[in-house]
Parts: structure tokens; C-alpha cells; sequence
């Protein structure tokens, strides 16, 4: 990797970092190693692009699965985007954050009817693709196709705010820590520069007990001259989350649980649930039932952590008189007309491949648990 136009300190720090980096990085299905990079070669846009899109506010570890899973699939950017979307949510289930599998739809979609399949090489024309924002634009075009780009992820973030001892509290210390990492990174190589420092963000310059002794730039380290490492990048005071309570409704019948689809729009949208109380971030729910019947109620089986807030989840599981299978009946149609779509039979044997969300999820493992322990008593 060259450190060309950088000068003094910075090019000292690039140069540091990029030896690093040859010698140490990661072997990621998505990367290609810096010896055939240096080379001349290129990775797969389409892998860059969704695995960056899979990376936001998820670590490498939980990440790596579900790339080679979309991978196998759906190989191409032409693939993904003739899929069915609620495919593509089913699969992404566990994830998180699924407005990021919405957009991985919309994004495959308009870059194969709008670009013939061919992802553009500039951070401008990237950005104007779907669920594409200035970080993820930044390394794919830096990683990708090798354009001079500047990429701060949290690990990046992490590295730069210790090296320059960046004190203004986050998120108002952005612009220094990328104007820091703007004069480290090179013109030639800034892909594989960037990728460099993550590898040393997340495997040396760790949030918690850093490994400063194995630090190919600690003698550039302000922070580490100071022994406050952990104090930076520094951050706002945490904010308590609000708590909010829900409920959950097991509606089971001939070896069939009944799951609906989640509006189109807000939390969770499009994606296969049990049907619910109408609980959202701002409120809770309100605690009634689809339809009127024996409902044994199992009080906070489930506590989920979303972003902005926590939610306590109750299950209450229908102990009335059996329900036939078929959408005419007339409770279920009542359902239908209370979430706004047709509600649906699924196999209990075959309730992972539903890709319920992982709050849905705990929820199904709790009730399949419990299920379970009570067929056994009753033995």
C-alpha cells in the first residue's frame, strides 16, 4: 500500500499500519488478502457491498454465516434482486436491524433494472443507491474499486480518537476523527488501508483492555502516552432507555402455529410474527386479545433490548376450543381485519425456516420449551 502525497507523522503512522496489515489481516469470505490486492486484484463488488450492508451495528463474528448464506443463495447482484422479499427478510432473521434487508432488496433492485447489474465505482453515484449512506459509500468504493475514499467505521473511529487523543465527546467529534483519518489516508491503496485499520480497531485497539504492547503505532499514541486509552473516543452520557410492555399470542392447532406478516411500514415491517398487541417504541401495548377465548397468560418471558428502548414481552397462549384451518373461520378473519393481512398456518416442526425476527423468536423458543416440559409431565 503506498502512503503517496502523505507526509512527516501521518505518513509514518500510514506506512506502520499498512505493514501491519500484510503480516496480520483477517481472512474474511468477503476480502481479498492484501498480497493479491497489492497485486492488482479486486473484490467481488457485490460481496463488498453486502457485507457492508450486513456489518452496520453488527459484529464480524455474527456476520459471517449470513454472508455465505445470502452468497449461496443468491450470487449475484441479479439474483438477490429476483428474489421475493419476504425470502430475503426470512433469511436475514437474527440480524437485526431489518430496514437493512428491506433496502438490500430495493438496492438490488434498482441496480439491476437501473445499472444492468453493475454497482457504480464513485462515492457520489453510490450514494445514490438504496439504504446506501457516506460511510457505506466511502468503503465500497474504497475497498471495491480502489478510489481514494476516506472510511470511518466504529473501529476506525475507536483507533483515530486514541492516536490523536480526540476529546470532544461523540457524536460532535466526528468531523475531527475523520479529518484525522482524511490526512493518514493514501491516495493509492486507501481500500486496503482502510480495512487495515479495522482489522487493528477490532483485534489490537479492542473498546475494552486494549493490546497496546502489540500496537504497530502505540509510540504515536496520545492516548496511550497518557495511560487513558479506554477514554476515548470520548462519549455523551448514556441515556436510560424506556421500557415498554407487550404481548404475544400462541394460537396453536393441529401441529400448526399461527404467524401473521407486520405492516409494510415501522418496526420489524414485512416480516413473519405472532401476532401481537400493537406495542411500539413510543407505547405499550394494549394487552387484549385477538379474539375472546381461554388465554392462559405467562407475564415477561422475554426481555429485548432495541435501540431506543426495551420491551417486556408477555405470551399468552389460547387454551379455547380448537379453530379450524382455513382462512373462513370466522376468528381469523377478525385477525386479518385487526393486522391488516391474511394470517397463516406454520408447521411447528418447521418454525425456524419462518424467520421470525429475534424477539419473535425467544418468544417461540420459550412457549416450545415450556410446551415440551408440560407433554412430558403429563406422561
Amino acid at each position: 500500500m503506498g502512503v503517496d502525497k502523505i507526509t512527516g507523522e501521518a505518513a509514518e503512522i500510514a506506512a506502520k499500519i499498512s505493514a501491519h496489515y500484510v503480516d496480520n489481516a483477517r481472512q474474511l469470505p468477503w476480502r481479498v488478502p492484501p498480497h493479491r490486492s497489492q497485486a492488482g486484484e479486486r473484490p467481488d463488488p457485490y460481496h463488498v457491498w453486502l457485507s457492508e450492508i450486513m456489518l452496520q451495528q453488527t459484529t464480524v463474528a455474527a456476520v459471517i454465516g449470513y454472508f455465505e448464506t445470502f452468497i449461496r443463495r443468491w450470487p449475484t447482484v441479479t439474483d438477490m434482486a429476483a428474489a421475493r422479499e419476504s425470502d430475503i427478510l426470512a433469511a436475514w432473521a437474527g440480524l437485526g436491524y431489518y430496514a437493512r434487508a428491506r433496502n438490500l432488496f430495493k438496492c438490488a433492485t434498482y441496480v439491476t433494472e437501473k445499472r444492468d447489474g453493475i454497482f457504480p465505482q464513485t462515492e457520489s453515484e453510490l450514494l445514490e443507491l438504496p439504504g446506501i449512506g457516506p460511510y457505506t459509500a466511502a468503503a465500497i468504493a474504497a475497498i471495491a474499486f480502489g478510489q481514494r475514499a476516506v472510511v470511518v467505521d466504529a473501529n476506525i473511529e475507536r483507533l483515530v480518537a486514541r492516536l490523536h487523543a480526540i476529546s470532544t465527546p461523540l457524536p460532535a467529534g466526528k468531523k475531527a476523527i475523520r479529518a484525522a483519518m482524511d490526512d493518514l489516508t493514501p491516495e493509492d491503496g486507501a481500500g486496503d488501508f482502510a480495512q487495515a485499520c479495522m482489522d487493528i480497531g477490532a483485534s489490537v485497539c479492542s473498546a475494552r483492555s486494549p493490546k497496546c504492547a502489540i500496537c504497530p503505532v502505540r509510540s504515536h499514541c496520545r492516548a496511550h502516552a497518557t495511560g487513558k486509552m479506554e477514554e476515548f473516543p470520548v462519549k455523551p452520557p448514556k441515556k436510560a432507555k424506556p421500557v415498554r410492555t407487550g404481548r404475544f399470542f400462541w394460537i396453536e392447532s393441529a401441529g400448526n402455529i399461527l404467524l401473521v406478516t407486520r405492516p409494510g411500514k415501522g418496526m420489524l415491517a414485512g416480516m413473519r410474527a405472532l401476532p401481537d398487541d400493537n406495542w411500539a417504541a413510543q407505547r405499550n401495548g394494549h394487552g387484549q386479545a385477538p379474539f375472546q377465548g381461554n388465554w392462559q397468560i405467562h407475564e415477561n418471558v422475554v426481555q429485548h433490548s432495541f435501540t431506543h428502548f426495551s420491551l417486556e414481552v408477555d405470551l399468552a397462549v389460547y387454551h379455547g376450543d380448537k379453530i379450524a384451518i382455513n382462512s373462513d373461520e370466522s376468528r381469523l378473519v377478525d385477525l386479518a381485519e385487526q393486522v391488516g393481512h391474511a394470517p397463516v398456518w406454520w408447521p411447528l416442526a418447521q418454525l425456524p425456516e419462518a424467520g421470525l425476527p429475534t424477539l419473535f423468536a425467544k418468544s417461540a423458543s420459550w412457549a416450545m420449551k415450556r410446551k415440551k416440559k408440560t407433554e412430558k409431565e403429563l406422561q
